[in-house]
């Protein structure tokens, strides 16, 4: 046991980048957690850490030994939570998603899944681009539109409404588009939400129209896309969720609402298959219960 503590504290201080965060999380001494490590590396005969007096780091023998031992440590970690007679779920969950998403749909939900599970430490790894989930060792990635192809498992959630907002100042300085062919005479911001941002579809009773535009801004980041349009910098098709905020206290109007626009797949990735860990499914679960209360911005895929 002393062994899998040990490597448990590596994976911990390499992930956290300090001795003094990693033996707080755990209830160690700092020097406790210094000298396990030290011994860990005397053992292998390789420098695992770079340290300095700004930062803690792995060393290239570090990374890959980190790559290796945090699998195994989730599993030992499974294994004592499938046979907890209290089934308590442990260690430490680490989910990447859109920071968008992040902020505005999960994290004003988290708080019931974190009060049923205590001793669950969640890591949330925020990120609008595509992330490497393997090498930051994430346990379950929620996505929003097509997934790239991949060596993990996905499961469809749900979809999200998508729709097109602009700032009442843009257009009463540029017009408001009545019908999806307005759209190309107007400026476009695009964005990791808008899926397509060159092409938007829209359908309206059994009618279908395809929009090729060119944005005239455009970002990697939904926050800062939600943040040019309501300063007026153009139209941006994002998620009816994503802008709720916007619509509601009215920095953003809600355009062309007879025509609806293809849905956006949410799916939950899980990056290790098979050998998921149950804490990331047990999430998965109860986010999907969560956002199936909102239909008019999510639909379920059951």
């Amino acid at each position: 046991m002393k062994d899998v503590l040990t490597l448990k504290l590596y994976t911990r201080v390499a992930r956290l980048g300090s001795f003094s965060a990693a033996a707080r999380e755990c209830g160690l001494a700092q020097s406790q957690v210094s000298r396990m490590i030290a011994e860990l590396e005397a053992g292998l005969g390789a420098r695992l850490l770079s340290r300095t007096t700004r930062a803690v780091v792995p060393t290239e023998a570090g990374q890959e030994f980190l790559a290796r031992m945090e699998p195994i440590v989730a599993a030992i970690e499974d294994a004592e939570n499938s046979v907890r007679e209290s089934g308590e779920l442990r260690g430490v969950l680490r989910i990447g998603m859109p920071s968008t998403m992040a902020i505005r749909v999960v994290i004003p939900r988290l708080l019931s899944f974190t009060e049923q599970h205590p001793l669950l430490q969640v890591e949330l790894m925020l990120d609008d681009k595509r992330q490497d989930m393997v090498r930051e060792a994430v346990d379950v990635g929620i996505r929003v539109g097509p997934l790239p192809d991949s060596a993990g498992i996905a499961k469809l959630i749900g979809t999200m409404h998508r729709i097109v907002v602009a700032s009442p100042a843009y257009l009463d300085k540029h017009g408001t588009p009545v019908l999806p062919e307005d759209l190309s005479q107007h400026r476009i911001v695009g964005g990791p939400a808008g899926a397509h941002a060159t092409s938007w579809q829209f359908e309206r009773d059994g009618e279908t129209t395809s929009v090729d535009l060119q944005p005239h801004v455009l970002t990697n980041d939904t926050a800062g896309g939600l943040a040019a349009a309501v300063a007026g910098l153009g139209i941006i098709s994002t998620t009816s969720w994503a802008c709720r905020t916007e619509l509601e206290r009215g920095p953003l109007t809600h355009l062309l609402p007879d025509w609806k626009m293809a849905k956006l797949p949410v799916h939950a990735y899980f990056p290790m298959g098979r050998a998921t860990r149950l804490a990331a499914r047990a999430f998965v679960d109860f986010i999907a219960t969560e956002l199936e209360k909102e239909p008019e911005h999510f639909l379920g895929a059951t």
